[in-house]
């Protein structure tokens, strides 16, 4: 009932804004502030002299949105008429997706040296999409969350094509563009239509208009069209199809960032609608796209010899994994999104800063084949990527393990059995194409001509923090557990 006050305070008061407004949305400000100075600072760097300041510019700027949230989290409440709302929730993806930005800018600090990018609109791109996407998570009204999407997708599709002298980099950006495009005109389809079928965006409202015995059919309708749009951000099946040749084209650290960080949010935004609202008709929906989303990028993955393609696949399988989470029952489910959400950001983070460096100059060492013997060559990154494969297949002690555990038990406390058995036959069937990767590592002679490897000070830290918090997750996982509780509790309470 608060909700639905303050929200038509909006419609009949003046317009004036408090400090609890702000803030409500200050790691998106401090972001903002960042991504904007970054890319002004630019011009005055002399020509010629390394970009390094402006990627710890803005580094500066995703700590501070870090802090931040932090800070957040002791002032919970509504702001700006209740269209954005700070709980353990929203908290929790600020965090994350802070915490997945500050990863990505120091992986990206070697290669934008290497690859020759500018540096001031790479890193003004990274922060002004995570600003879309903490935004996303926060928003509490359909219309604001279009616009937050909005903010984030372009931001990616531009990333995306940042390799512009590779062709390959500008057909990765082009069909991003306009498949994302479409995917977009879905949802915003979808919102008219929940407008239609409820009278109202806003999400408490809607959650209200929705607890009647008939729902229109008209909200079935936009339900199914959202997740069009929704599904495409995650990779989910059948809107997966952009994923391997995005993941092919464009930078390796931006594909880090795309893997993670858009996916969450997007998560983040189909708990608050499906499963805050008691939204209609979406069950079936969600166990058919889970169903074929893990088989379908699970088989992909086994015939890849490209690792971007191979750990591209596994993506589309691990959403498969959350959206089975999806089909329990909402509390545990929600527990198991977020817990999933952040295991799989640390390991998937780590792996591709791995394979970031590993590929060297225009990326050209990324096939299985450059692999072998990197055990030898370098032990260090070896065992680090060995790591986090292990925790993406969910071996014990790694974070994988528990993101799994708790979305097979999710599912079968909500008694979806055959649901539950797909999923661990795929896990299964995943265990192959990881342990193939390690097997090279460790089994192959390394080949003469691979360049020596060596490990800058930046990649050193986000290997250090992305294994710690993946054997953090493995051997420690409660307090994370107890806030995905609070966050659960905070969303499904109208």
């Amino acid at each position: 009932m608060m909700r639905l006050a303050a929200f038509a305070l909006f419609e009949n008061t003046p317009f004036s804004l408090s400090a609890a407004d702000y803030v409500a949305i200050l790691p998106e400000l401090a972001l903002t502030v960042f991504g904007i100075a970054v890319m002004m600072a630019e011009p005055l760097l002399p020509a010629g002299r390394s970009r390094r300041p402006l990627g710890l510019l803005a580094l500066a700027g995703a700590l501070l949105s870090l802090v931040a949230s932090v800070y957040q989290s002791s002032s919970p409440g509504l702001g700006f008429f209740g269209m954005v709302e700070v709980d353990s929730f929203s908290v929790f993806f600020h965090f994350l997706i802070a915490g997945i930005a500050t990863l990505v800018i120091l992986t990206s600090l070697d290669y934008l040296e290497t690859e020759q990018i500018r540096a001031g609109e790479f890193y003004g791109l990274v922060l002004l999409g995570a600003v879309g996407m903490q935004l996303m998570s926060s928003a509490m009204e359909l219309v604001l969350i279009f616009i937050a999407l909005e903010i984030s997708s372009i931001s990616t599709y531009i990333l995306a094509g940042f390799r512009r002298r590779v062709a390959a980099s500008a057909e990765s950006s082009l069909k991003y563009f306009l498949l994302g495009s479409f995917a977009t005109a879905f949802f915003l389809y979808g919102v008219a239509l929940m407008f239609g079928a409820t009278g109202s965006t806003y999400i408490p409202a809607i959650a209200a208009s929705l607890k009647v015995e008939h729902v229109p059919t008209l909200a079935y309708v936009a339900v199914a069209l959202m997740f069009v749009g929704l599904g495409f951000k995650v990779a989910s099946a059948p809107f997966h199809v952009w994923t391997p040749d995005v993941y092919e084209g464009a930078p390796a650290p931006v594909v880090a960032f795309m893997s993670t960080a858009p996916k969450a949010a997007a998560f983040a935004v189909l708990a608050r609608i499906l499963l805050s609202t008691g939204a209609p008709g979406w069950f079936w929906l969600i166990w058919l796209s889970a169903a074929l989303t893990m088989t379908i990028g699970n088989l992909g993955a086994l015939v890849q010899n490209n690792v971007k393609r191979l750990l591209g696949y596994s993506s589309i399988a691990h959403a498969g994994y959350l959206l089975v989470a999806f089909g329990a029952a909402p509390d545990l489910g929600i527990r198991a999104v977020l817990f999933y959400t952040a295991a799989y950001a640390f390991m998937n983070v780590g792996a591709f800063a791995v394979v970031s460096h590993l590929a060297g100059a225009g990326e050209r060492y990324v096939s299985v084949d450059d692999y072998a013997g990197l055990g030898r060559r370098s032990p260090v990154l070896a065992a680090a990527l060995t790591l986090f494969l292990l925790s993406l297949i969910g071996i014990p002690t790694t974070g994988g393990f528990f993101a799994k555990f708790y979305v097979f038990a999710a599912a079968l406390k909500a008694n979806l059995v055959w649901l539950t058995v797909i999923g661990l036959v795929n896990s299964a069937i995943a265990a192959y194409y990881y342990l193939r990767l390690i097997v090279v590592m460790y089994m192959r002679d390394p080949r003469e001509e691979m360049p020596a490897v060596t490990i800058p000070a930046p990649l050193a830290a986000v290997l250090t923090l992305t294994a710690a918090a993946t054997l953090y997750l493995g051997i420690l996982p409660g307090r994370v557990l107890d806030f995905a509780a609070r966050s659960a509790a905070d969303i499904l309470r109208f």
